[in-house]
């Protein structure tokens, strides 16, 4: 990767808190590292004391800085605003790539790098939808104006990367075939992940960590956590780790069910502290993309029981037994019990280490987003079509 001329690389996304951030975060060590210049720009008003100090860790990699701005969630006049500020200092930063994550980044990386491209300066406009407007349905108001604007993008988009087959997939389906040059590229984690991390001697049955927010099925966790006591008969624990808007309505929750000294909360904390904490992690989301919690489980050697959404079964296998019903707090709580009471469940269930290794590789990540990279800036034709680019990817 070296070899090739160093790029300006620039990374918008709105919240820096999750997959996303997580993503992010992988790209610019490893292309920081293998020569090139990297900025980012993100929200100013979310993430904490956590994610603070994960900007920290990835400081010296960024020579192009790090811009933080308001960005708020949902479309409003104030985005006016915030695409002209936008536009001022990503013009100032003369990006050969601007590479847009989730909804709102995608927005802001392709408007402005058109402006950009009205004014002569050629730049690359990628986006990666990291699940995001795709969740929508085609059958609700929101839904239909949020996909047809995905489409009318695409007008301004040199490049969509997708981070496993069902995104891709769900893409082709909600939105259309897609128009600009496209990517497979799948998740992947650092070696430093692929490590197994042995649990502490006060280690609790089950942990959940991610964000409090019904997408993510907290309050399935705390349901299933009930209904998986009275399956085995015995009173069991439980952790859930993160912060998010809902986090006090699950509390209630958890007291009302008389739960609240089985089930402990936690705030965000480095993931591999939080897997020192129990053997067994729930992923009980309602829609996913590709969550790294999943990859940073299998990964650390932990058992991993998940909602079947999303790309999850790309990576415990379609068939796994880990699987459950999504939205179905009754089939969580089954294969919860089984991981607990039947002998080796986790070693004939789990995909390898191995395995895992293999496909969800950070290094092999960032080597073909790099490549893509390059193609574009490089002024390659981007009118392949999506059959070719799926073959290719």
């Amino acid at each position: 990767m070296a070899q090739q001329r160093p790029l300006r690389i620039l990374h918008c996304f709105r919240s820096p808190v999750g997959g996303i951030f997580r993503h992010v975060r992988d790209l610019v060590e490893e292309h920081s590292t293998a020569g090139h210049e990297i900025g980012i720009l993100c929200d100013s008003s979310t993430g904490g004391e956590h994610e603070d100090r994960l900007f920290d860790d990835i400081r010296p990699f960024l020579s192009l800085g790090l811009t933080r701005i308001p960005i708020r969630r949902s479309v409003a006049l104030s985005d006016i605003g915030v695409i002209w500020e936008t536009y001022k200092k990503i013009k100032s930063l003369r990006p050969d790539v601007l590479h847009g994550h989730g909804a709102k980044g995608g927005v802001l990386a392709r408007l402005v790098g058109s402006a950009l491209r009205v004014n002569r300066y050629r730049v690359a406009r990628l986006y990666t939808a990291h699940g995001g407007s795709l969740h929508y349905s085609r059958s609700s108001l929101t839904g239909q104006f949020v996909l047809r604007m995905e489409r009318l993008q695409e007008y301004f988009t040199d490049a969509l990367v997708f981070i496993c087959e069902y995104e891709r997939d769900t893409y082709a389906q909600k939105v259309g075939r897609p128009r600009p040059l496209t990517r497979l590229i799948y998740n992947g984690i650092g070696e430093r992940d692929f490590q197994i991390i042995p649990t502490r001697s006060d280690a609790v049955h089950f942990i959940y960590v991610g964000m409090l927010r019904d997408l993510k099925g907290p309050d399935l966790f705390v349901d299933a956590f009930a209904k998986t006591e009275r399956l085995i008969g015995r009173p069991l624990s439980a952790l859930m780790i993160g912060d998010g808007p809902d986090r006090e309505k699950y509390r209630d929750m958890m007291v009302e069910r008389g739960l609240g000294k089985r089930i402990g909360m936690l705030p965000p904390m480095r993931v591999q502290e939080a897997f020192a904490m129990a053997q067994n992690l729930v992923v009980p989301s309602r829609a996913e993309a590709m969550p790294y919690i999943i990859l940073e489980g299998l990964g650390a050697g932990k058992t991993v029981i998940a909602s079947r959404v999303g790309g999850i079964p790309e990576v415990l296998g379609r068939s796994s037994p880990a699987l459950v019903a999504p939205d179905n707090a009754d089939d969580l709580a089954r294969v919860m019990a089984d991981a607990l009471t039947t002998p080796g469940w986790h070693n004939a269930v789990m995909p390898s280490i191995d395995s895992v290794k293999s496909v969800f590789s950070s290094s092999v990540m960032a080597r073909d987003v790099l490549k893509l990279y390059h193609t574009l800036a490089e002024g390659s034709s981007a009118s392949e079509t999506y059959e070719a680019s799926v073959n290719l990817s």
